[in-house]
């Protein structure tokens, strides 16, 4: 009723309509179809690039677009495709490099596909707290969910929490239907210890990621696999938190032994401590002990030695995780069918060689060799 009002007290619907498109983009779908001269339907089609829209149609309604300054609104695109277009990723942890890496890469690829993402950091594994956030990015309107899900108990999670939206998780496909993208920590811990062993070490102690974290259980599967082909004797790891101060305390369990010539550390945080024990126990490295981490934290390559580290590119994680969640909401027909095993996209690992280890004859490692 207060629309005709103002039309009549204006002078018209004319006048209404340049009102509203040059009062701060107030112009609507509408407008830019009666000023295109076409319908609402291929309006909303060019919103959404749908390829059945004739090039100078396409570009009529665009220049529509730019004379009314219309922008459109995350409501407008809801309407037109049925979608969001909004994401939502849940992580654990996100302060660390590689979940924080992954979610640089989950966001470059959104912004590029046009999408928005909304991420819940939280602090608790417990399965109260993830279904919360899976209720919370849903009531938001997400299309679907990534999540950095490191622990078993996060992955059970959300099964439990499941509601049959597109879903991908990191490191372990926790439901037959959800894809995975993890980095190859198997191989990368693999590729540290016969590096190790190829220097001459008889064998190589772990320092181990927690309890329940699926690519640390990976890296230690990885490590005493390379030990047992190469007939190597496996000490118990020691099982740290993913810190520096962690690293630290059990660094300084192993520092005296003349018996540990050669450490893989399950992260480079960890790693760092180890360095400091050996340091403060009079341990040279490399000379006395090598050491590799994992992950190739920018400062690994600025630590005195430079630290040999396994690089997981985190950042191309995000990347397929985002293409792996375009490809289900392109093909929702995929959801209803009889759950398979979902797809997992694999991304290598490098060993990168710098300076923290050596052959195991030289100085004091020597000596103790006998």
């Amino acid at each position: 009723m207060g629309e005709p009002e103002e039309e009549a007290a204006a002078g018209g619907p004319q006048r209404v309509r340049r009102r509203r498109a040059t009062a701060g983009g107030g112009a609507v779908m509408a407008d830019v179809a009666r000023r295109a001269g076409v319908s609402g339907q291929t309006v909303s089609r060019v919103l959404n690039d749908h390829p059945r829209v004739r090039p100078e149609t396409r570009e009529r309604v665009r220049a529509a677009m730019r004379e009314l300054g219309y922008r459109p609104t995350a409501s407008a695109r809801t309407l037109a495709s049925g979608r969001s277009r909004t994401l939502g990723v849940i992580s654990f942890d996100a302060a660390r490099f590689g979940p924080a890496a992954t979610l640089v890469g989950i966001n470059e690829a959104a912004q590029e596909a046009g999408y928005l993402v909304s991420t819940i950091a939280l602090t608790a594994a417990d399965q109260e707290a993830v279904r919360g956030a899976v209720d919370r990015l849903l009531g938001q309107g997400a299309d679907g969910i990534i999540a950095i899900a490191p622990q078993r108990s996060v992955g059970e999670a959300l099964v439990e929490a499941d509601h049959g939206r597109p879903m991908v998780t990191l490191d372990k496909s926790f439901g037959a239907r959800f894809p995975v993208v993890a980095g190859d920590s198997a191989s990368g811990a693999r590729q540290a210890t016969e590096h190790l062993l190829r220097l001459g070490h008889r064998t190589v102690r772990h320092i181990a990621g927690p309890v329940g974290w699926i690519a640390a259980e990976a890296r230690v599967d990885g490590w005493r696999a390379a030990l047992k082909d190469a007939g190597a004797e496996a000490h118990e790891p020691l099982f740290g938190d993913w810190s520096a101060d962690s690293g630290h305390d059990l660094g300084r369990r192993i520092a005296h032994d003349p018996d540990v010539t050669a450490v893989f550390v399950s992260n480079d945080q960890m790693a760092v401590g180890v360095l400091r024990a050996l340091h403060e126990a009079g341990r040279r490295v490399p000379e006395d002990v090598s050491v590799v981490g994992y992950d190739d934290i920018p400062e690994a390559a600025h630590l005195l030695p430079p630290l040999t580290t396994v690089r997981t590119d985190f950042t191309e994680i995000g990347r397929r995780c985002l293409g792996l969640m375009l490809d289900q909401l392109d093909h929702p027909d995929q959801l209803e069918r009889t759950p398979e095993p979902g797809v997992r996209v694999t991304i290598p690992t490098e060993l990168v060689i710098r300076e923290s280890c050596g052959h195991l004859l030289r100085g004091s490692a020597r000596q103790a060799q006998g």
